[in-house]
């Protein structure tokens, strides 16, 4: 048997916000909030660019996914992942993911679908980043900003399955993404 608990629909009030700690890249705010039952707690979180960042997931005409390997030092080793980025502050999440397709892969696209949105962890992090499907690519080659150039390579979105098994595959983003643009080409399928 299966038992739900009883959901509280009202958020809790937030009594108090400050910047704890500030870094070039990272903020940490810590939030004193009252639940509904009385309960006072402190939460720190992680906060994000406002307007987020976007992924990609560029397809070719065969259906396979550019990908990239590029050095993740929060692992300390290379990894394998999708084109992404920050969306500047004159961006939409497809402007911003059409500049960072071009930066990462060298490639555009005359055909750009948004998927949605993702969360890696809501519980203590303000970052969101905006999943968008590249399709029609086309050479076109912008400088980027990465310290060394990206190794692009393709994967068949097919072969999801086998990707989620290798070692240097292993960002959450990166497989939810693909699997979102999976499901978006299937139900497209369906509908012709």
């Amino acid at each position: 048997m299966i038992y739900h608990a009883e959901m509280n629909s009202k958020k809790p009030t937030i009594l108090s916000s400050a910047l704890i700690a500030q870094t070039r890249v990272f903020a940490i705010e810590e939030v004193h909030l009252r639940f509904a039952n009385g309960v006072e707690t402190r939460y720190e979180r992680l906060l994000g660019n406002p307007r987020g960042g976007v992924l990609l997931v560029a397809l070719t005409e065969a259906d396979e996914v550019l990908l990239v390997r590029e050095y993740a030092v929060g692992l300390q080793r290379y990894e394998l992942g999708l084109p992404k980025g920050g969306i500047d502050a004159d961006e939409t999440p497809l402007q911003a993911g059409l500049r960072e397709l071009r930066e990462e892969t060298g490639f555009a696209a005359q055909r750009l679908h948004y998927l949605g949105e993702l969360t890696l962890a809501p519980g203590y992090s303000s970052q969101r980043t905006h999943v968008v499907l590249a399709r029609d690519l086309y050479a076109a080659p912008l400088p980027g900003d990465e310290p060394e150039p990206l190794e692009v390579q393709l994967w068949p979105l097919a072969r999801l399955a086998e990707l989620i098994s290798l070692p240097e595959c292993s960002e959450a983003r990166t497989l939810a993404a693909m699997f979102m643009a999976r499901e978006f080409l299937l139900q497209e399928s369906d509908s012709t």
